[in-house]
This record gives C-alpha cells, structure tokens and sequence, in this order.
C-alpha cells in the first residue's frame, strides 16, 4: 500500500466522527448523519444520531444547521436523477467530498428496514409484513442504506 493511501486511511478511522447521508429527490429528501466510533483500533462501527425527511424547498437550510450541530466530513449521496442540481446546492453549503452510491432498490430495502426499526405491536404483528401499510415516506432510511452500502456495513439505528 503507497503511502499516500496510508495517510488517507489514518484520516478516515480517525478524523472522520460524522457522516453526512442524503437521498435526493425532487419534492424531498432524506437525511441520516452517523456518527463513527471505535470500540478498539480494529474495531470501528456507525450510530445513526439523526435521520429526517425535508421538504426539497428546506433542505439547503437544514442542511446549515445540521452541519452547526455535527462536524460534518463527507456527504454520500444517492446517484439518482436529480444528483447533478443536489450536488451544487450541497457543495454551496458545504465543503466537504461527496460520494455517489448506486441507490438502485434502495426504497425496497428502506421497506424491510422500517419493520425493523420500528416493529409492529399488537395485532399489526399478525398482517404478513407486504400487507401492511407504512404512513410516512421513507427517504431517511434510504439515506441510511445509502451510507451502509458507501461503508459497506450494517450501522446501529
């Protein structure tokens, strides 16, 4: 391994605390920061510390105050059909790398995601998970798979 690649590894385990995800869309936007840490040097996992969904037209600002709250280092992004605009209103706001990760399917996963995040109860338990009905939209967790598949592992929710 060169040494520049050396240096760039040493950079992500240890100065990069916060990531920054983001599903665009056209109407809204997901959004998931995690956070990284290490329970020993080989050993580094992700917490999610905040996921919403923002209107489209809310974002850039959501983004200002997110990035006051977290010391943002990266922004993946899904590689949809609106990442080109997204991508400049991001870089106006924040100056930090942003990575591309194919989002194909990734609304289906966020589909099995939400049962696990947030299980049925009572007799909802009993309707087969593609029966039931899921009553707020789901770009955040889509904005978390985004970041788990930059990672390329699961994070704690």
């Amino acid at each position: 391994m060169g040494k520049l690649a050396t240096i760039f590894i040493f950079y992500i385990y240890f100065f990069m605390p916060y990531l920054l995800g983001f599903d665009p869309g056209r109407d809204k936007c997901g959004v998931a920061v995690v956070e990284s840490f290490r329970e020993d040097i080989s050993l580094e996992s992700y917490q999610v510390r905040q996921h919403q969904v923002f209107l489209a037209s809310a974002v850039v600002d959501s983004l200002r105050e997110l990035c006051q709250q977290f010391p943002i280092t990266m922004v993946v992004m899904g590689d949809g059909t609106t990442t080109k605009e997204w991508q400049q209103k991001i870089s106006s706001v924040i100056s930090v790398p942003i990575v591309l990760v194919d989002e194909r399917h990734s609304t289906l996963e966020a589909r099995d995601r939400y049962w696990q995040m947030f299980p049925p109860f009572g007799l909802l338990k009993l309707v087969p998970q593609s029966l039931r009905r899921i009553d707020r939209p789901l770009d955040d967790i889509v904005a978390i798979i985004l970041l788990e598949r930059y990672l390329g592992k699961a994070i704690i929710t």
